[in-house]
Parts: structure tokens; C-alpha cells; sequence
């Protein structure tokens, strides 16, 4: 049977998961990538090399999260948050972040863990989504 998520049980599932499919639109067509981030009870925090999502985002910063946890067909949860995207720039902001990201994913990539990129590389983007809106469901 499908429910809807209580508020606490929706800020549960966005805080023990850490990947999730983020969405934005790219031209006139959705466009859809996962991320890994982290929810510190307002808003989801994740970054990125340069690319495509963040070239649509700084175009049309509404954005979509959804994240899920599936134990089978019958048996899951999952969550879609809505909200605007923005970038962090203030070192100590982005700094704090990156450290929230590397403690909860200590096993990211080589390349996500880019504090020492030479000027060849490009800078990553760190950057927050501010939740306007949190609906989730479940099936059990």
C-alpha cells in the first residue's frame, strides 16, 4: 500500500542516503544525473567539475533531488525535493563543505576530492540546493 512520508520520515531518508538523481533542464529537455551530496536538515550540499548540469543550473537554478531507498518492488521510500540552486564561493563555506562531503563520502574519487588540482584542471563547483519543498511516499 502507497502512503505519504511523514515530515520526520522524509528528513530520515534524505539524511541516511547520500546519493540521489538530480534534475534540471538542459535546453527545453530534462535532464537527469546522479550526485552524491549531503542534508544538513535544510538544504542539500553536493559539488561538481564544470559541465553540463552546472551550465543549465546557472540558467535556470530550480532544480529537482530525488532520492530513494528500494528493498524490493513492494518494499521502498522515496523523496523529491524541490528547490533553487546556488553556488558557494566564500572559501570558508566551501571549505566546511568539502569537509562535510570527504567525512561522509571518504571514499570518493581522485577526481571529486580536488583540492589540489593544477591550473590545467578546473576548479570544481561546490553548491547548495535550497529546499523549497520536500514530498515523499512509500510502498510496504
Amino acid at each position: 500500500m502507497i502512503r505519504r512520508l511523514s515530515d520526520e520520515e522524509k528528513a530520515a531518508l534524505l539524511s541516511r542516503r547520500h546519493l540521489g538523481r538530480l534534475g534540471c533542464i538542459v535546453g527545453a529537455a530534462p535532464y537527469v544525473v546522479p550526485i552524491n551530496y549531503v542534508f544538513d536538515g535544510e538544504n542539500i550540499y553536493s559539488h561538481s567539475l564544470p559541465g553540463t548540469k552546472i551550465d543549465a543550473l546557472r540558467l535556470n537554478p530550480t532544480a529537482c533531488i530525488q532520492i530513494d531507498e528500494i528493498a524490493d518492488e513492494f518494499h521502498w521510500q522515496s523523496v523529491m525535493v524541490i528547490g533553487e540552486y546556488e553556488e558557494i564561493t566564500s572559501d570558508q563555506e566551501r571549505d566546511a563543505v568539502l569537509a562535510r562531503l570527504l567525512a561522509r563520502l571518504p571514499s570518493l574519487t581522485p577526481v571529486e576530492s580536488f583540492h589540489d588540482h593544477g591550473p590545467a584542471q578546473p576548479a570544481a563547483v561546490v553548491f547548495r540546493i535550497r529546499v523549497r519543498d520536500i514530498s515523499g511516499v512509500s510502498e510496504s
